[in-house]
């Protein structure tokens, strides 16, 4: 159940991310800073994806470090926008962290359980 949960969400939010990186300026949702903003949306995206392919750890890392870097150059292409080496790194890092958090996740599990058992 979480599997296909996440397999939903990390689409997801991979698809509101490019929405959000590739929209003009004024479309562009805004609620905290943008070096928080890109690492967290970075960060849950790379959660959902580790926790959603949890046996494909090369395939999420291409996909959610790759599409940081792709955005951010295709930001370039994109009237009034900007892409910057800045960004597209601590959008990387973000992903990681959330995909690191995912690979720790089912060794908590594990413990909790060999806790209660």
């Amino acid at each position: 159940m979480i599997q296909r949960v996440s397999i939903i969400a990390g689409w997801l939010a991979l698809a509101f991310i490019v929405y959000a990186t590739l929209s003009p300026i004024d479309a562009r949702p805004v609620i905290a800073g943008p070096q928080f903003e890109h690492f967290a949306a970075f960060a849950l995206m790379g959660l959902a994806f580790g926790l959603a392919y949890p046996n494909r750890l090369f395939l999420v890392v291409a996909i959610v470090v790759g599409s940081a870097f792709v955005l951010e150059a295709l930001q370039l292409l994109t009237p009034g926008r900007h892409g910057r080496l800045l960004d597209a790194l601590v959008k990387a890092a973000g992903g990681i962290c959330g995909i690191g958090i995912a690979q720790l996740v089912p060794l908590f599990l594990r413990a909790q359980i060999d806790r209660t058992s």
